[in-house]
């Protein structure tokens, strides 16, 4: 039995996902699919890689992860295959798969789509629901397509860095409107280096300090901490720092055709 997630910015509002399941258990029933998101804002790429890398690696060895964002950024010729740590992860050839990869992929497989075909979703899942059967049965993943494959990189969005302050871009907002920002926990030591900090942000809210839970600040106060995934992340107790703090990230509409980010600046002394 297979074992499937599936990522995408379709959201929950329509039949696709859904279909998409059902295109793949067509193909074998036994199939166990499993969700980790379809929330991804559209177009967002350093929030999908976010959620993907972080949930990816947490999966028992060979478990095959589906991605459809942005499926379409151009006419697709290929589905990409990326083998690497035990994983099989299967993406559009838009430059997401290198910033979800922690390193280069051990096998990286262009798969192809048929020409005479129309392209759309529920086309390319079940190509990949076809391409999980035949490595179920035993292909192996260069007899699937193009092991050659000239794929489209994109590079991760990155902290700026300077002497005395790192500079983090907000990349997602949690439900609780907890902010998380694109710096890492050995980002941010490595630039420290043992000095003070000031973590500033909109209004000149200012926070000194990291702690390692919401609860080591009390009810209603703001902090800063390092979460599960190891990034940066500006809360409140039992309040929402995004709302109250007037933070915005990617996913916000007036925003989004800007590709802009709002900061987070961390300075050191």
């Amino acid at each position: 039995m297979a074992l499937i997630t599936l990522t995408s910015d379709f959201g929950l509002q329509d039949y696709i996902a859904g279909a998409v399941k059902g295109q793949l258990l067509q193909i074998d029933p036994s199939f166990s699919i499993h969700d980790i998101s379809h929330q991804i804002a559209p177009f967002n790429y350093p929030q999908a890689a976010y959620i993907c890398r972080n949930a990816i690696w947490q999966f028992p060895v060979k478990t095959y992860h589906i991605i459809l964002v942005n499926l379409f950024e151009q006419k697709p010729e290929n589905l990409l295959l990326a083998c690497t740590n035990g994983q099989y992860i299967f993406c559009a050839d838009n430059g997401l798969l290198d910033m979800i990869l922690p390193e280069k992929a051990e096998k990286m497989v262009g798969i192809p789509l048929d020409k005479n075909e129309i392209k759309n979703t529920l086309y390319c899942s079940r190509q990949i629901g076809l391409a999980i059967q035949a490595l179920e049965a035993g292909s192996l993943p260069e007899t699937l397509g193009d092991p050659e494959i000239k794929y489209i990189q994109k590079n991760d969005l990155r902290p700026l860095l300077g002497d005395n302050y790192i500079e983090g871009q907000i990349i997602f907002i949690d439900k609780f409107e907890n902010v998380v920002v694109n710096i890492t926990r050995d980002e941010f030591e490595a630039q420290r280096r043992g000095r003070s900090f000031r973590i500033v942000f909109k209004r000149n809210e200012i926070i000194d300090r990291i702690s390692e839970s919401y609860a080591d600040v009390p009810q209603g106060e703001k902090l800063a901490l390092f979460n599960s995934a190891n990034y940066l992340e500006v809360a409140i107790n039992k309040g929402n720092a995004a709302g109250l703090f007037g933070l915005q990230d990617f996913t916000d509409q007036s925003l989004q055709h800007h590709l802009f980010y709002q900061t987070i600046k961390v300075y050191f002394e």
